[in-house]
């Protein structure tokens, strides 16, 4: 092990202050930097993100951007993501090895996509490099946390099941200010018809949960949310796309909810292909990221994981009379 301690990456300072909304003094951030380990440190990071920027047209299912992949046009949440840890570590993006959870499609959303990276250097403090991190994003991706992780933790192998929210606004018009984060649809849905077929899917073909299945909000957006397990977690995504679709034309009343227990014998998505398309991405949010418990232990001699800091107010220079 090396005994010199890392000088701070160069290109994260100008003049003694970050080169990003932040200003952290360079004497500052150089403080959090300990030293190297030929066998790197590993860090976990859970991210939140408006898939719309990163989707082309949302309504487009095939042949379309994915949010986590890496690729420089049209951009990905992973390519921002990566410009700025390169800047931040003034490591090479290879040297990094980012990896995220898995992969959204164009125009989906998350709350709480989970991705790793390395760096041969140690913190004793994350604060300042989460705040520095989001300083350099983009304002449709934020990093909510950031923490170490031990050896064992990768954020796509370590993975035990992820939840996924599928929103859907029933109304004669669209609400604006959902329009990017939910499925409209004009018909008055029957709540009652869509949890009843949604019950199907509780325990059945490897989901662990169809949980709150047809959860209203007092008004006119209905929330469904899953969580796929075991091999479904790599498909999830899809296939929720798939049931949200034939559950909305179940609240239609087009369809019979008998018809879900029929197509899960088939076993086979071809058939439910039948009756409806998917629906379409924006609607979808990555809410979380479930792991194996001994794989989200902070390792020893590491710094407490950071959830941001507020700002405070030292000194209120208002006259008082």
């Amino acid at each position: 092990m090396s005994s010199a301690t890392p000088a701070l990456p160069p290109s994260l300072c100008t003049k003694g202050s970050l080169s990003s909304p932040h200003n952290i003094s360079k004497t500052d951030l150089n403080s959090f930097v300990k030293i190297s380990d030929p066998g790197g440190f590993k860090w976990r990071l859970v991210i939140a993100y408006d898939g719309t920027k990163f989707a082309g047209s949302s309504f487009r299912t095939v042949t379309v951007s994915l949010s986590w992949q890496y690729q420089e046009s049209p951009p990905t949440v992973q390519s921002m993501l990566e410009k700025a840890l390169t800047q931040i570590t003034k490591l090479q993006r290879k040297e990094l090895h980012l990896v995220g959870a898995g992969r959204t499609d164009a125009g989906v959303h998350a709350w709480g996509q989970v991705a790793h990276f390395v760096t041969p250097f140690n913190y004793t403090s994350l604060d300042s490099i989460h705040s520095a991190l989001n300083g350099l994003l983009p304002q449709e991706i934020r990093v909510r946390e950031i923490g170490a992780a031990v050896p064992e933790f990768h954020a796509r192998f370590s993975c035990r099941s992820k939840v996924y929210r599928y929103q859907i606004y029933s109304d004669t018009f669209m609400d604006p200010f959902q329009r990017h984060f939910a499925y409209h649809t004009a018909y008055k849905l029957n709540a009652c018809k869509m949890r009843e077929a949604a019950q199907h899917f509780v325990g059945k073909h490897d989901f662990s949960a169809f949980a709150n299945a047809t959860r209203e909000d007092g008004g006119s957006l209905l929330q469904l949310e899953v969580e796929g397990s075991g091999f479904m977690y790599r498909q999830v995504r899809n296939m929720v796309k798939s049931i949200v679709a034939l559950l909305v034309q179940v609240g239609k009343e087009a369809l019979d909810s008998d018809i879900v227990p029929m197509i899960l014998e088939t076993k086979d998505r071809r058939e439910l292909a039948k009756y409806t398309l998917p629906a379409p991405p924006h609607g979808l949010c990555l809410v979380s990221v479930k792991y194996k418990e001994d794989h989200l232990q902070l390792p020893p001699d590491s710094p407490l994981t950071s959830f941001g800091r507020h700002h405070t107010i030292t000194k209120c220079k208002l006259p008082f009379y």
